[in-house]
């Protein structure tokens, strides 16, 4: 078998995980570390083992695990200390048919581990419970209920034989009726709205979990997390989003399936508690309960879709949320719909559209959600124009934007077809950072100019920001339609204004179609 230091690395640069085996002599240290590294008991082993790689693939992390078997007697002492300070957690075990091998956790051994510092998990294993004295059962959690009240840093308690590789667990194995009726009484009995007719509820379900690590049987918990796909980190594991899926052209987008707006609908009808067509900030809370944080907290999506008078979505502002996080990082879109139960395989939630540029030689787009890059310079009226397609009203308060802001809502087609648009607001001052990436409008598919009808420098402002954007469509190859839109109509407009416009609406179709 391969030997391993905690110099090594796994993949992804993760350092080895080092678990020292200590405990009283003839515990089972020795023949539980082979049984768990060869999955065959030993007939013949030495008093301590070399240091013992784990096979690769013994956990799903794939983080290389060595375990450290340690002498028991005390000329041994200093060495084992040094073996305890480097490790990363400590199985300290006791045999099931030594009664005084247990004692020994509570008056030496983990006194022991506090004198040398040690600061790591530690599991409690009880060795050959197949030799345990048939009239002496005992429940594990009675024995070990006070020592680890005492001794806090004991992670999670098991018993097993190595000899017959049994142990004492609740996975992998279905629960039989007698232990279901057990679970749901437990619950039931602390939690009366924790079981119904079909089963635990989700409050019990979350009661039940609670107790369990109240109890310290922390290693439940986390096998129900890991079945599910989550990390160390209680975040989804990369294998689970399929990256591969929304793989995608610089010119082509990614969009939500009929099945996952369907999906999206019936959740929203299902947190909409109060039936008042909207979701409340708090309603939008509790939907994302389950997943590490509401992905809509900050930009570029807090405050990007349409609100009600009391702060809560509609539905076409919920899904516009949702079309603008699938456009801007798709990836992020499938795992939030992960977290909150989407009932299917990830990759049908999301599809990848056809090339724009084929769109337009077709003059037909098969999309459904429309990107629009809105240019302009500084006080034209960019703002106010995403704002006004949110249907917020107009404020005197000048307010410059810095970064880039999006804003998307649902507009309705003749028809009764619907589709999306977003709104990207450029800065002036970013303009030039934008065309540095020469892809940077293969996701335009239309450029908006804004410019103050009143004055005669914005307009010429924009123009130049116009020719400057659809001369560099021309030169990428990613030509995009382009408008204008003059802002403050109330005002008095300049005198050159509509035949200044004419020759610039000339001028561009002459670089677009020429």
């Amino acid at each position: 078998m391969a030997k391993a230091s905690a110099a090594n690395s796994g993949p992804g640069g993760k350092t080895g995980v080092r678990i020292v085996v200590c405990g009283e002599k003839g515990t089972g240290k020795s023949s539980l570390i082979v049984t768990a590294a060869a999955d065959t008991f030993p007939a013949n082993v030495p008093p301590v083992l070399p240091p013992t790689r784990l096979p690769e693939d013994f956990y799903p992390d794939r983080v290389p695990i060595t375990i450290i078997d340690t002498p028991s007697s005390v000329e041994d002492r200093g060495k084992l200390g040094e073996e305890l300070r480097r490790a990363d957690a400590v199985v300290l075990t006791y045999a099931c048919d030594r009664p005084e091998t247990l004692d020994e956790l509570s008056t030496f051994w983990l006194p022991e581990l506090r004198r040398l510092e040690v600061k790591v998990p530690v599991i409690v294993v009880g060795c050959k419970l197949d030799l345990r004295d048939e009239n002496q059962q005992v429940s594990l959690e009675q024995v070990m209920m006070p020592i680890m009240q005492q001794f806090r840093e004991i992670e999670t308690c098991i018993e097993c034989s190595a000899l017959k590789q049994i142990q004492v667990k609740c996975f992998n194995s279905p629960l039989q009726p007698s232990e279901i009726v057990g679970v749901k009484r437990v619950v039931q009995e602390k939690l009366r709205e924790g079981v119904n007719e079909r089963g635990l509820t989700l409050a019990g379900f979350l009661f039940l979990h609670a107790l369990f690590i109240e109890k310290g049987r922390l290693e439940t918990t986390w096998t129900v997390l890991r079945k599910f796909g989550y990390n160390n980190d209680i975040k989804l594991a990369d294998e689970l989003i399929p990256y591969s899926a929304f793989k995608r052209a610089p010119d082509q987008s990614v969009e939500l399936t009929n099945e996952a707006i369907d999906f999206l609908k019936g959740i929203f009808e299902l947190f909409d508690a109060d039936d008042d067509n909207s979701l409340r900030p708090i309603e939008v809370e509790d939907l994302f309960s389950t997943a590490p944080e509401c992905p809509w907290d900050e930009a570029p999506y807090k405050d990007a879709a349409e609100k009600t008078a009391l702060g809560g979505l509609s539905l076409d502002g919920f899904l516009s949320e949702w079309a603008l996080m699938t456009l801007l990082d798709p990836a992020r879109s499938v795992e939030n719909l992960i977290y909150i139960g989407y009932p299917g395989d990830p990759s049908s939630a999301i599809r990848v559209t056809r090339k724009r540029r084929i769109d337009r030689k077709k003059q037909q787009a098969e999309r459904n959600v429309f990107q629009c890059f809105v240019f302009g310079p500084k006080k034209a009226g960019k703002s106010v124009l995403l704002n006004s397609f949110l249907g917020r009203p107009f404020s005197d308060n000048y307010t410059p934007t810095t970064d880039e802001r999006y804003a998307v809502n649902v507009v309705d087609q003749p028809g009764g077809t619907k589709k999306t648009v977003v709104l990207r607001e450029i800065p002036e001052e970013a303009v030039a950072k934008l065309l540095s990436n020469k892809d940077s409008l293969a996701a335009c598919d239309i450029a908006v100019f804004v410019h103050d009808s009143s004055d005669e420098s914005s307009w010429k402002r924009a123009t130049e920001l116009l020719v400057e954007v659809a001369s560099y469509g021309e030169d990428t190859g990613f030509e995009v339609p382009c408008l204008i839109v003059a802002a403050k109509d109330d005002l008095d407009s300049f005198a050159m204004a509509i035949q200044d416009s004419t020759r610039v609406f000339t001028f561009l179709v002459m670089v677009l179609y020429k």
